[in-house]
């Protein structure tokens, strides 16, 4: 995979995580917290792995949401789904 389909994948995770969140994309980071740091509650957790289900086609167990803290941890998710 290339550093471009990376950062394309990662931009569609954030712009996904971002319009659910209802925050400005400058204010997540990979690592900034859902929870924490954005306020998110697990309502918007599981509007977040339907999203990326939809998007990206997928399947994703909801047992994973507890890896499902920041951006990084949602791209690993997404990454084993779609065996990227």
């Amino acid at each position: 995979m290339s550093e471009t389909q990376l950062a394309e994948r990662i931009d569609a995770i954030k712009e996904i995580v971002c319009d659910i969140l209802e925050i400005e994309e400058d204010e997540v980071t990979g690592t900034s917290l859902f929870k924490e740091d954005h306020k998110a509650d697990s309502l918007r957790a599981i509007e977040i792995l339907a999203a990326l289900e939809k998007k990206f086609g997928v399947v994703i167990d909801q047992s994973e949401l507890p890896r499902m803290v920041n951006i990084d941890g949602v791209y690993q998710v997404v990454a084993e789904a779609a065996r990227w």
